[in-house]
């Protein structure tokens, strides 16, 4: 059996890890064939292609794939000093089980000129409760957290601070999220500036110093908001003692995300499904100051889209599970992103050196007679 490299190089420009049993990076072909077209191009046609044991390597990121498994492929490819290399490539269904991506959080990484491209429609009409317990806590004294979400908005008189001796109230000043306790207010997350995106900030009582309304989120805008800071800006306006105080505090939560846009640096898709029941997040931590799992049990997605390097790839449909896991590893944010399956239709993937869409080769079907014709290959 033939090794990956000169397969997936040509596929998407990835280096596979070295195998030392011998057993990863395997791939099977059904129905190759091969057409030459105008331009020194070669269309090739697959109607079944299925790769086990994949482990691939990208400017720093890792990718496992336990399986990969296409159906009905057409794919373009042009030769470049001598060398292949795939512009093109639709497929009409395509399977993945066993993913795995992981590497650090940079934003060096982000597609240049798109850090305002974040659109988070389905948080506008998402419900759910998030919790907290923060153990031995200086400003809350192990404190018990709840914050009801509806309609994609938190209301803060809603929200509860239970611990030992009077409770406490959140809420949301213009000077940032805060914490009203019995040792005085402390404040979560301070505001740099004001007004912000998505709050809606406390009133106080016409004749005395009491508060009549905590104030609101509304969580699409101040998410976006969020995002669309400079680098390291999310970060900035959390204060030193509430650093410390996240080492102590674990979060749960359930969220069932709405029907909308997502959109993100390189990537894009509408979720849909909600009155089915897809796309709810389950939100876990042990410490948040350390790491969060977000897992989505039922995922379901149209009209998907994504860059790789210079490179689309995008889908008309994908269902699935997604786990999405960030951590701190030596000071250094960190992700990992797992599936145990993915099912997606009308794979397609294009790289810059791509004829126009009008001139692409159409979908491959099991009964053209090619120009070519090769009996199932193996490699």
């Amino acid at each position: 059996m033939a090794t990956a490299s000169p397969i997936v190089d040509i596929l998407l420009g990835l280096a596979p890890e070295n195998d030392d049993a011998g057993a990863g990076n395997r791939f099977q072909f059904e129905g190759l064939r091969f057409t030459a077209a105008e331009g020194g191009v070669l269309e090739v046609g697959l109607r079944k292609a299925e790769a086990t044991s994949l482990r691939l390597a990208w400017q720093g990121l890792v990718a496992e794939i336990g399986r990969v498994e296409l159906h009905d492929l057409t794919g373009e490819v042009r030769f470049d000093q001598g060398r292949p290399r795939l512009c093109a490539l639709t497929a009409g269904k395509a399977g993945l089980s066993g993913l795995t991506i992981r590497g650090p959080l940079d934003s060096a990484r982000l597609p240049k000129g798109d850090t305002h491209a974040w659109q988070l429609e389905p948080l506008a009409s998402a419900n759910g409760t998030l919790r907290a317990q923060i153990v031995d806590a200086h400003l809350l004294f192990d404190a018990d957290v709840t914050a009801p979400l509806r309609n994609g908005q938190v209301n803060f008189n809603d929200a509860t601070v239970e611990h030992v001796g009077p409770d406490s109230r959140m809420g949301v000043s213009r000077q940032g999220l805060y914490v009203d306790a019995p040792n005085g207010r402390s404040y979560l997350y301070q505001f740099p500036s004001t007004p912000v995106p998505g709050v809606e900030y406390e009133r106080r009582a016409v004749l005395g110093p009491f508060v009549s309304d905590r104030g609101s989120l509304r969580l699409q805008e101040f998410t976006e908001w969020l995002l669309r800071q400079a680098p390291g800006g999310p970060g900035q306006g959390i204060t030193g003692e509430v650093r410390m105080m996240l080492d102590r505090t674990s979060v749960s939560g359930d969220v069932r995300l709405g029907d909308g846009q997502f959109r993100a640096p390189g990537v894009r898709a509408e979720t849909a499904g909600r009155a089915e029941g897809h796309n709810a997040i389950r939100i876990h931590s042990e410490a948040v100051g350390r790491g969060l799992a977000l897992e989505i049990a039922s995922l379901l997605v149209r009209d998907a889209a994504a860059e790789i390097g210079a490179a689309q790839l995008g889908c008309a449909e994908a269902t699935g599970t997604l786990m999405l896991r960030l951590a701190m590893e030596n000071g250094q944010p960190r992700f990992e992103l797992a599936s145990a399956g993915i099912q997606m239709s009308s794979l397609h993937f294009q790289s810059a050196g791509a004829r126009p869409a009008s001139a692409q080769p159409k979908a491959a079907t099991s009964a053209p007679a090619p120009a070519r014709a090769l009996p199932a290959a193996r490699r």
